[in-house]
């Protein structure tokens, strides 16, 4: 007995993808990072960010995001304080001061960052994005079908998301890890600090203002 029908699937992995590799709060998360700490420890910050979006696809899916519309106060308490910790890092790192700095004497540019405060980084990002909420509530409703069972279909569609969302997550790494070894070699180890701080602080006040 078939799960899911194929002719969704052949649809639903395109929209996707398209969708997770435009630029948003957590792909620009991911890009900052794999410029400021690398590749390998970005990684925690994806599995914080993959353990996000699987929640709120379950919620939408599952209709918890309708109680969260009805006390919203509760959810932009979470969004400013997720916005307040990422300006804040991006703010040490203009300072120079933040964990997230490049070390210019470092073989590997990379600070021993906790992986904790990474995978929460991740987590609040993903959680507290408004957008991502009217994203799943929008559109993976429509690719559930009512002739099979519920849990194998949210299973093998969650599944997808999570695999698309990881591939585009290290492609922005890559991206940032590639710039950041480009200015390194320039020994601008200050002005990469900076853009990285810059986008931090972007993420911030887009999460606030979303």
């Amino acid at each position: 007995m078939a799960v899911i029908d194929w002719a969704v699937l052949a649809l639903f992995v395109p929209t996707f993808f398209f969708v997770s590799i435009t630029p948003g709060m957590c792909m620009t998360l991911a890009l900052t990072l794999g410029m400021a700490v690398g590749v390998r420890r970005t990684m925690w910050m994806m599995i914080g960010e993959l353990c996000g979006v699987a929640l709120v696809a379950l919620a939408a899916v599952m209709g918890i995001a309708t109680l969260m519309l009805k006390y919203p106060v509760a959810f932009q308490v979470f969004k400013y304080v997720g916005a307040l910790y990422l300006g804040y890092l991006g703010v040490q790192m203009w300072r120079s001061r933040g964990r997230l700095v490049l070390l210019s004497e470092s073989a590997d540019s990379e600070l021993s960052v906790s992986p904790r405060a990474l995978v929460t980084q991740g987590f609040v990002t993903a959680v507290a994005n408004p957008k991502g909420w009217a994203f799943f509530i929008a559109l993976l409703p429509p690719f559930i079908n009512s002739d099979y069972p519920l849990a194998p279909q949210l299973t093998v569609l969650l599944a997808i998301i999570l695999l698309l969302e990881t591939v585009c997550m290290f492609i922005y790494a890559a991206g940032g890890r590639t710039l950041s070894k480009l200015l390194h070699r320039g020994e601008n180890v200050r002005l990469i600090n900076r853009i990285a701080g810059t986008l931090m602080l972007g993420v911030g006040v887009w999460l606030a203002l979303s």
